[in-house]
């Protein structure tokens, strides 16, 4: 799937945009070429060498705490899309297999996680159990499960009447064997197509977090903070909201382009786009001139 996905122009472009963020995750903090907690006397200053996207209200440099911020902005978009697919996944596949009440429980649990609003539920939290990032997006990830159950348990409904399955249970293979040899590798593709989706909402719901101030304590940066912060001197720096709102806008869209990409090469249409490329080959192949013989 890896190399179908890097094969199509879009996918290259999202994987490449999506490297460098996690790039600027790993080593954002060490590439900060100030300190992002020191303040100074030198406030909302403009772009210069010493400070290249200038500085927020208290002197601190943005372009320091924008690096340092990547990396809580980027933890907690994947904490919410592994916890979702954790939560969500296991119980959408043992749901087709555990029985009718098991079905029931889990699909009225489903239905209940996403009449709740994540946003008032993650504030709720933090105020019961104190303000921090892993416990918002916890609950967050336990909100957004809904999604992966029912795609995990769609895909698998479409291979449990399969005669190969009906074959192996017949045969009395475990529930678990069945589902590793012959449903996992039919449920990845949507769960991956999903998973992808999902950290794209994981970066919209972090930065809405840290930008209402839920989530993390200051003065520690997060892409949504500066944004919010920024917001506030918009008349001394009206240029300011651009390098957060860019950061965040850019990962979302490569996170949804790289979905389009691994749904583009799986299934029907997968395997459709694969023949079209070989038959282009092959008529490559036919159309070139054979080499001369020699005399």
């Amino acid at each position: 799937m890896v190399r179908c996905v890097l094969s199509l122009p879009s996918g290259r472009i999202a994987v490449t945009v999506l490297a460098v963020i996690a790039f600027l995750a790993v080593f954002g903090p060490l590439l900060a070429p100030q300190d992002p907690l020191a303040t100074s006397d030198n406030t909302l200053a403009a772009t210069s060498g010493a400070h290249w996207l200038g500085t927020d209200y208290l002197g601190r440099d943005v372009l320091s705490r924008l690096l340092d911020g990547s990396r809580i902005s980027v933890l907690g978009s994947l904490e919410v899309a592994l916890t979702a697919l954790v939560v969500g996944v296991v119980p959408g596949i043992l749901s087709v297999y555990l029985g009718r009440t098991f079905e029931w429980i889990t699909l009225r649990l489903a239905d209940t996680l996403v009449a709740l609003p994540f946003l008032l539920f993650a504030v709720a939290v933090v105020a019961l159990l104190g303000n921090g990032i892993t416990q918002a997006m916890l609950v967050t990830g336990a909100l957004v499960s809904p999604l992966f159950y029912r795609v995990s348990r769609a895909a698998t409904l479409a291979v449990a009447r399969s005669q190969y399955v009906e074959a192996a249970l017949i045969s009395g293979a475990a529930i678990g064997w069945v589902v590793r040899r012959h449903v996992w590798a039919k449920v990845l593709p949507p769960i991956a197509v999903a998973l992808a989706q999902t950290i794209g909402v994981g970066f919209v719901i972090v930065s809405s977090l840290t930008f209402l101030g839920i989530g993390v304590q200051p003065p520690a940066p997060t892409w949504g903070g500066l944004l919010a912060s920024d917001l506030g001197y918009l008349s001394q720096r009206p240029w300011a909201p651009l390098a957060p709102a860019l950061l965040i806008m850019i990962t979302v869209w490569a996170c949804n382009v790289l979905a389009d990409a691994i749904r583009d090469v799986s299934g029907e249409a997968g395997r459709a786009l694969l023949n079209s490329r070989r038959a282009r080959a092959g008529r490559l192949d036919q159309a070139d001139p054979a080499p001369a013989g020699g005399a």
